[in-house]
């Protein structure tokens, strides 16, 4: 008897217990837990955001998205913008849109089931300015390469704005760093080379000015930047060409075989129903001309290059250029030897990235070029047969 006892007195815990476990309510389901991701591809007016749900909180997820706002903390029911970007679990990308330039923004990922919605952390971020309005075949229609300015004391990177190109001179190498100029066939006629090299009494009075024998007896030519057979509409737009401040010391054979050849490619580039953008310059210090390697001419004055370099942007003729420049265009950059051997080469075979000529100059090209398409043209290297 004391046995079942025992055992009546098991079953019976066993069975309450049971009972118990049976009656318990079913766990609630609470609020997702959601995170925000980093914004990337940020623009005047886009951006890209998105999130992770992590977990659902027991109740299928209805909603994800992001929503935004110049506000800290926005919400679903308090938002600028806001995006809905499907259900469930995981990861999920979202267009952020409709925004202003240079403003701060706040943006958070959210997510709801059906106890209500849950947010991320706040991540903010900064949209960029407004891209200056330039007018279609402006010479600096692509940008400011080095943030030239026309003041005095910016004497290494003065900004010379000209009728037939912009340039920014440097009151060291006595040399621009950059020329930049727009061509198309409007620029193009029957007007004589004028070869009337001069000095360019346009730049401040009490700066070394280069003139026209300052090259005499160095091996080096007078080498155009912008190039005279590029303004041929006018005489005056020819002789234009000629001012000191548009010449590098250039090898003879860069500067009349290599260099000249590809000036010649993007004439015709030209006649053919394209507009160009054309950026070009000198780098370096030291270059081997018609006598020999040389660091600088002039007594010293003028600095000789190393390399010289050059970056044409090619589109349709049309209007809005600026907005017709896409992943698409093509872009030809080229590094080239400033030396006697440059021309051992075909102007082609010199071909490089925009992002290499950056490299070395420390420029920033294109810069009025949304940053998206930047990424892309300026990473590739032209392969277009020639």
């Amino acid at each position: 008897m004391k046995h079942f006892g025992i055992k009546l007195f098991t079953i019976a815990f066993v069975a309450v217990l049971f009972f118990q476990v049976g009656c318990k309510e079913e766990e609630k389901p609470s609020l997702p837990t959601v995170s925000t991701s980093q914004v990337l591809n940020i623009e005047e007016q886009v951006a890209q955001a998105g999130g992770i749900v992590l977990d659902n909180g027991g109740a299928p997820i209805i909603n994800r998205g992001v929503c935004w706002s110049t506000m800290e903390n926005p919400t679903i029911a308090d938002y600028d913008g806001i995006t809905n970007d499907g259900s469930g679990l995981g990861e999920y990308s979202s267009a952020i849109t409709n925004l202003l330039a240079n403003t701060k923004y706040y943006v958070r990922a959210y997510a709801t089931n059906s106890v209500g919605t849950a947010y991320g952390d706040t991540v903010s971020f900064i949209t960029l300015p407004a891209a200056p309005l330039v007018p279609d075949n402006h010479h600096m229609l692509l940008g400011n390469p080095s943030s030239a300015t026309a003041d005095e004391v910016n004497e290494n990177d003065y900004l010379m704005e000209k009728n037939q190109f912009h340039l920014s001179y440097n009151n060291t190498t006595r040399s621009a760093n950059w020329v930049s100029w727009h061509l198309n066939t409007s620029y193009l006629g029957s007007a004589d080379r004028q070869d009337d090299f001069r000095t360019d009494y346009s730049l401040p009075s009490d700066w070394y000015r280069v003139s026209e024998t300052s090259y005499r007896y160095s091996g080096f030519d007078r080498g155009h930047l912008c190039p005279s057979a590029d303004r041929t509409l006018t005489i005056s737009d020819n002789s234009a060409t000629f001012v000191m401040t548009n010449m590098m010391p250039q090898a003879p054979n860069n500067n009349r075989y290599t260099w000249a050849h590809l000036e010649g490619y993007c004439r015709d580039l030209a006649k053919s129903g394209n507009e160009l953008f054309i950026i070009a310059g000198p780098h370096g210090k030291g270059g081997s001309g018609s006598n020999g390697y040389a660091e600088t001419i002039d007594n010293e004055n003028i600095v000789v290059p190393s390399v010289t370099w050059k970056v044409i942007v090619v589109i349709e003729d049309g209007d809005n250029d600026l907005a017709r420049i896409t992943k698409n265009t093509r872009i030809i950059a080229v590094i080239m030897p400033n030396t006697q051997e440059c021309s051992s080469k075909k102007w082609y075979e010199y071909r490089v990235s925009v992002d290499d000529i950056e490299d070395l100059t420390g420029f920033d090209f294109l810069s009025n070029v949304s940053t998206s398409i930047q990424e892309v043209v300026e990473a590739g290297v032209d392969n277009v047969p020639i």
